[in-house]
């Protein structure tokens, strides 16, 4: 911290007295600052320790975040899922051996079918590609040709696929619920990858890891 020094015209006593008064005001600011840093430390709170409950008519899983890969990404879920975006989503696109995708809000309107897998939040955001590998549990975002076009789908792997690594955005892992993640990757699709009976996202919530047992 820098400090503003008064600059003294007076001499004899008057300059010594105002030199010693600056001295003391400055070591007393010495001293309280780190304490009101710490504080304000403190009342920060804490956003990276959190997951996120999936929770689907075939049961719950339970995501953890790797907000040190792909920060932006996990804030922008987050957010969505906070906001309950999320909530009344389905799982429109599954492949067994590959991957479980969702998060489309056109999935809310079952007359809308036609257009599941085409919605968006009304934005998109940056790429935020990475050396994690997309293997079973990863859940990465969903997107178009352009690399920036994510905004809301995302997909959990049911298998390993190497071909999406450095591709697309990685951003957490399941870890609770993989026999979920293994009902719906086996749910009977049609020739188009839609699963024959709706498989619902009831909600996503964002809770605090030490919350899920």
């Amino acid at each position: 911290m820098k400090l503003m020094l008064l600059s003294c015209v007076a001499t004899g006593v008057v300059a010594f007295a105002i030199a010693a008064a600056q001295e003391q005001k400055a070591e007393a600011n010495q001293q309280t600052e780190p304490q009101s840093t710490q504080s304000a430390e403190q009342k920060k709170p804490m956003t990276t320790n959190e997951v996120a409950i999936i929770k689907t008519s075939e049961g719950e899983m339970v995501i953890e975040f790797w907000p040190e890969v792909a920060p932006n990404t996990v804030e922008n879920f987050k957010k969505l899922a906070r906001q309950g975006f999320y909530d009344g989503t389905c799982f429109h696109r599954v492949i067994k051996g590959f991957m479980i995708q969702g998060g489309d809000p056109l999935t809310k309107d079952p007359s809308k079918e036609a257009l599941w897998g085409t919605g968006n939040p009304g934005y998109t955001i940056k790429a935020e590609f990475n050396d994690r590998k997309h293997v079973r549990g990863v859940i990465s975002m969903a997107r178009s040709r352009d690399p920036d076009s994510a905004g809301c789908q995302f997909f959990i792997c049911h298998a390993a696929a190497p071909h999406l690594d450095g591709q697309y955005t990685a951003f957490g892992r399941l870890i609770k619920g993989d026999d979920v993640l293994e009902r719906i990757a086996n749910t009977p699709t049609n020739p188009n990858d839609r699963p024959l009976k709706r498989i619902n996202i009831d909600s996503i919530r964002i809770v605090p890891a030490d919350a899920v047992k």
